[in-house]
């Protein structure tokens, strides 16, 4: 198993022009699943996911001879990722003129239709649970749950103070709770 190249390596490459696009490479290597599945989860949809994780690696390549070094390359990327998400997820409802609760449902319904999606009853009961949650709750519990972020990890990508995730992670799982405890 090849070993995994530092940020700090992927950087260095990226800034020398005859090695960026090996940087790239490697970049997209050591990032395209986690930031596939984070982005995956939130809107659901193979074809919706592939398409905004593509859009995610477009602006990274754009944006990153510009990348500060002030957060982690990962939480940079989840950021871009997220924000993608969200505007993803607004156009769909304008597009769409559908409410929160509807989206919820459609979301829901391509989730039932995903041949992608292998997961047992509880893992698809669990889906379906975290679907109905507001995006910004989604995001801040699918990066808990799923991606085994810290608060700190996750205030850089959203831009939220550590005590409002914990509050909002906290009221994710009660309503998690609720609604598995309803359908039993």
């Amino acid at each position: 198993m090849p070993t995994q190249v530092e940020d700090a390596e992927i950087l260095s490459k990226f800034q020398d022009e005859r090695t960026r696009n090996e940087a790239f490479n490697l970049l997209l290597n050591k990032y395209q699943q986690k930031i596939y599945w984070h982005v995956r989860r939130m809107v659901i949809d193979h074809d919706d996911a592939d398409d905004l994780v593509q859009d995610v690696f477009i602006k990274v390549w754009k944006n990153l001879a510009g990348f500060r070094n002030d957060s982690q390359l990962y939480t940079w990327m989840y950021r871009i990722a997220s924000n993608e998400c969200i505007t993803f997820l607004n156009k769909k409802k304008q597009r769409n003129n559908v409410s929160i609760e509807d989206e919820a449902y459609n979301l829901s319904d391509t989730l039932a239709d995903s041949s992608y999606f292998n997961g047992d009853a509880a893992q698809k009961k669990l889906q379906n649970a975290i679907i109905t949650l507001p995006e910004k709750q989604r995001l801040v519990f699918n990066m808990k749950y799923y991606d085994d972020m810290k608060y700190e990890e996750i205030s850089q990508v959203l831009g939220t103070s550590v005590g409002a995730l914990k509050a909002s992670f906290h009221l994710a799982v009660k309503k998690i709770e609720a609604i598995l405890l309803a359908e039993d």
